[in-house]
């Protein structure tokens, strides 16, 4: 008899949400987690009183969240001190213009008509065909794509869908160029595509719909990010989930193609009738199941999978309020300079400090309590990076004179003021996310986002190589992200009730 029925490796929000659905069902659940924290990139750390959300820095699509806690008989609000952001966020465009972006779509149009007034019309084009998108592709983001079959019956079930059937084949930056024209409303509109690590050519044109679920509300979890796995962890708990943080596991036990459990990094065998695996799938197949367990298509198949990209972050405590106007900053460039950065700057594999785009996290102008009385916790997204630079330097080497250079670079561009007011700095480079987090070359979205790493091409939520074996997380369908990896717990949930 196994010593339980479910393991779940990884503690991340696609884990915990497997995991405690799972103990719901009456299941024996165990989830390790090698790490000293849940939540992976949805995580929070204390650094000298001062608390940074590790990745993650915002709650979107709310209501896909809460659907996980009702399947735990509860609700997201309940569990979690929600704070609202309005403005979503501010656009500080290359050229200097600031655009703030409010949570109601009116008062966005009119935003857009102080520097763009031709626009608005195609704002609320926009709106309409993305909100019909997100409301028919509702059942896309919990619905198991496993084969053709799967994305067929999802069309026949969903007519409405062939309407924007176009979207699934074009790029991000061919759906905003089709209804925009102005050159500094389309810059306000491209930078989401990093949210899914591609930039405005590659991204599929499908995730143009993220600037408008964005108006659906966007929150902050009081006390920091981990309050949201945090909450997945303590439903678990209560429905009878075992958690055990620091245990490592180095190989999933397979016997006949069948998975049967885990070894640990100490030797220590686990099993369990099924497995669930919230790490990177490319990992999982080559390092933790072997590829003398896998089908010749299987092994070609998973090492042609390409790492998403890697973002660093800074973060930053400061003794001073920071000369920002809202919660998040988007720090932006044109949609052809997001393309340029990708073909000339990191896919050669360089880094450049002083020239960078991206989010600016001021988490302690929604909670206070994250810093100390009169100081505030600044988080930088910073441009993606190349695990191996083209120079061949050391990450680790280079922290210092980087994390310098950034700063004062962001002191000149977006926060005045800010290199005399650092007290604490620290950089997290695709090596420090690869160490502590174990996502190979620090991809914290695991895989590319393209349209042939969509759906049924991306790694099955029920493994078609190894009978009991099923995932969840960034890996899977529908892909990274903090609502879609918990979806992909939803669904994975879902198959075990179907075929064990």
């Amino acid at each position: 008899m196994a010593d339980y029925d479910v393991i779940v490796i990884g503690a991340g929000t696609g884990g915990l949400s497997a995991g405690a659905q799972l103990a719901a069902q009456g299941r024996k659940t165990l989830v390790l987690e090698q790490g000293p924290r849940v939540g992976g990139c949805c995580s929070t750390f204390e650094r000298e009183g001062f608390h940074f959300d590790l990745g993650a820095s915002l709650i979107e699509s709310p209501g896909l969240i809460n659907m996980a806690f009702e399947q735990l008989g509860t609700t997201l609000k309940d569990e979690v001190d929600l704070i609202a952001c309005d403005p979503i966020y501010t656009l500080a465009l290359k050229d200097g213009t600031r655009i703030p972006r409010p949570l109601a779509v009116d008062a966005a149009a009119e935003e857009i008509r102080k520097i763009a007034p031709d626009e608005v019309s195609n704002w609320y084009a926009y709106i309409d065909y993305m909100k019909g998108f997100l409301n028919a592709a509702h059942e896309f983001f919990l619905s198991p794509t496993l084969t053709a079959n799967d994305m067929a019956r999802f069309f026949i079930n969903s007519p409405e869908m062939l309407k924007y059937a176009p979207l699934f084949a074009c790029s991000y930056q061919d759906v905003i160029k089709r209804f925009f024209k102005d050159p500094r409303v389309r810059e306000s509109l491209s930078y989401q595509t990093f949210f899914v690590g591609l930039p405005p050519e590659l991204a599929p044109g499908l995730f143009a719909v993220i600037p408008v679920g964005e108006h659906d509300g966007l929150f902050y979890s009081k006390g920091g990010m981990i309050g949201i796995p945090e909450a997945l962890r303590r439903c678990g708990e209560k429905a009878g989930m075992e958690l055990q943080l620091n245990t490592l596991v180095k190989r999933v036990l397979v016997r006949d193609r069948r998975a049967m459990g885990v070894v640990l990094a100490d030797g220590a065998e686990i099993t369990a009738d099924i497995v669930v695996s919230d790490v990177n799938a490319k990992m999982l197949y080559l390092d933790l199941i072997g590829e003398e367990h896998l089908p010749w298509l299987a092994r070609v198949g998973i090492k042609s999978y390409e790492y998403a990209m890697s973002i660093p972050m800074l973060y930053l405590g400061v003794d001073y309020e920071p000369p920002l106007a809202s919660h998040h900053t988007l720090a932006t460039v044109p949609m052809e300079d997001m393309n340029d950065f990708w073909w000339q700057t990191y896919v050669p594999r360089h880094f450049k400090p002083d020239e960078q785009f991206g989010i600016i996290s001021w988490t302690s102008h929604s909670d206070p309590s994250l810093a100390p009385e009169d100081h505030h916790v600044i988080v930088l997204t910073l441009t993606p990076a190349p695990y191996h630079r083209a120079d061949g330097r050391s990450w680790d080497e280079i922290k210092p004179e980087i994390t310098e250079q950034i700063i004062a670079y962001y002191d000149k561009h977006y926060i005045p003021g800010l290199a005399s007011h650092v007290k604490v700095a620290e950089l997290a480079t695709p090596w420090d996310f690869e160490r502590n987090l174990k996502t190979p070359q620090g991809a914290i979205y695991a895989l590319r986002q393209d349209v042939t790493n969509e759906a049924i091409f991306r790694p099955a939520a029920r493994s078609k190589s190894i009978k009991g074996l099923y995932l969840v997380g960034a890996s899977t369908h529908p892909g990274g992200g903090v609502p879609t990896t918990i979806a992909s717990g939803m669904i994975a949930t879902r198959l075990i009730e179907t075929y064990e």
